[in-house]
Formats: structure tokens, sequence, C-alpha cells
């Protein structure tokens, strides 16, 4: 009777444990799955080998919601992605897709021409970016880099996003002018990056990619998320455009992150074809 017991206490454990396991299904013949975790944070990772090249950047002549990006390419999903100005509908990001330099951040008058910025605008150019580099043979890689950084030997960069700061395995506030430090204290942040926001975050373990959507239901600080992607065993991971430009659109999920349930315009994207 006591083993009957002990058996029916085990079967009890596994049980409970299995219950709350978040629904790890892959969606659209084993190319991504989405999981909850925790409630009103979603994980969606990307299996890359079965992506192949259809996971690239996107960007639009002047500026369009996630959605209406997700429509028209008929996406498989969509994605917010790099920063912009939202007064000149110019990029504060740089993004190169086919080997080409599409957006540059100095192009950006508003940006290029403030003062205030001038003396951290190093920084600001040189910010973290999501990079798929290829080699002689058409092998894809994933990486995570500064925009100065050269690409890995014998592979060159076929597509690049940029946004930042870079989230793990350091989290760069300060050195890509996310916060800017005086005598030992904060006098300033970017992007509200102390701060409990709706994030959108990039990251990459064992060559697959794994998009970070924290909703407003569980803003997070920028620190908050880098401890995200490092539970999750990221072996790099960075920010995108937060706030309410966090947008994400498939057949199973569609956020929206704007006051009002307003989608925001936006000017780049990564997209799944």
């Amino acid at each position: 009777m006591i083993k009957n017991f002990f058996k029916l206490f085990f079967i009890l454990f596994v049980y409970l444990l299995l219950i709350n396991i978040p629904n790890y299904a892959w969606a659209k013949n084993n190319l991504y799955r989405i999981v909850e975790d925790p409630e009103g944070v979603y994980i969606v990772e990307i299996n890359t080998t079965k992506a192949k090249d259809r996971l690239m950047p996107y960007y639009v002549d002047g500026l369009k919601t996630n959605l209406e990006v997700y429509k028209e390419t008929n996406a498989i999903l969509a994605v917010n992605a790099g920063f912009f100005d939202p007064k000149n509908q110019k990029t504060v990001s740089y993004v190169t897709i086919n080997n080409n330099l599409v957006l540059s951040p100095e192009n950006n008058e508003n940006l290029m021409n403030n003062k205030a910025l001038s003396p951290y605008m190093s920084k600001i150019l040189n910010r973290s970016e999501f990079r798929i580099l290829e080699d002689a043979n058409g092998r894809l890689i994933y990486d995570i880099a500064l925009h100065d950084d050269k690409p890995k030997e014998g592979y060159k960069i076929k597509h690049a996003i940029q946004a930042g700061p870079m989230l793990f395995p350091d989290l760069r506030l300060e050195e890509e002018f996310f916060i800017l430090m005086k005598d030992g204290k904060i006098i300033s942040e970017s992007a509200s990056s102390l701060h409990k926001y709706a994030r959108t975050a990039i990251g990459i373990k064992d060559n697959n990619v794994y998009l970070f959507i924290i909703t407003t239901k569980t803003p997070m600080t920028l620190k908050e998320v880098s401890e995200l992607t490092r539970r999750w065993g990221m072996e790099k991971a960075m920010a995108f455009d937060g706030g309410g430009s966090t947008s994400f659109n498939s057949k199973e999920l569609n956020i929206i992150s704007e006051k009002d349930n307003q989608a925001r315009k936006l000017k780049s994207f990564l997209i799944l074809k």
C-alpha cells in the first residue's frame, strides 16, 4: 500500500511539473515556436536551418505599422527593429540588405546636426546590430556586434539591422549612450532604459534566433530584459526599439504596445518570409 502511495505521489508530481511547462509546439513547418514565459512575455524561437535565407531586415519609405508590413510582404512573422525619428521619418539605425547599406543615420540631419548629441555621436553610430553573415559557400551564421566591428573571418555581412544596446553578455547602457553618467551619477537616459516599458529584443543561441516580445502586461527595464535573455541561455542578445514601437505579428500572435491600442508607424523591421 505504501509502495502504491509513493507511485501515485510520483505520478502526481510529474503531472504538476508538466502542466506548468509552456506550450513549446512548433508552428509553420517547424520554422518557429512561440512560448509565453512569464505571462505577457513571448519568446519566439526561429529555426534558422529551416528558415535559411528567409529571415531578413525590411524598411519602408516614410513609416508604416508592423501589421501593414506583415501583410504587404506576406510574411510568416514580422517584428519592429531599428530606431527612427518620427518627425522627419528618417532612420537613427543602420540597415543593410543583400550586402547594400540601405539606411544610414548619417543621412538624418536632425540627428547629425544635434549639437547636444555631437559629443556622443561616435557611441550612437557604433551601437549594436544584429547580423546575418554569409561565407563563400552561402552558409549563413548569425551574430550581434558593434556596427564598426569587422565580421567574423571568412564571412561578409549579408543583412544587418542596428538598434541597441547590447544586452548580453554585457549590458552596454553607457557605452552605447543609453545612459549618460557624470560624477558617478546617471544624469540622462535614452529609450527609457531604466524604466519599465514594453520591449523588443533579439538573441542568438546555437545559431538559432530568438525574439523577446515584452508586452505592456509585464513591462521591463533593459536590465531586466538582459536578465531574461541570460535565463534563456542566449550567447548574445541586444535590444530593438521598444516602448510604443514594440510590435509583433504572426498567425498566432499580434502585439501592439502603443497607447490606446493604436499601432505606431515604424521605419525598419525584421521579417521571416
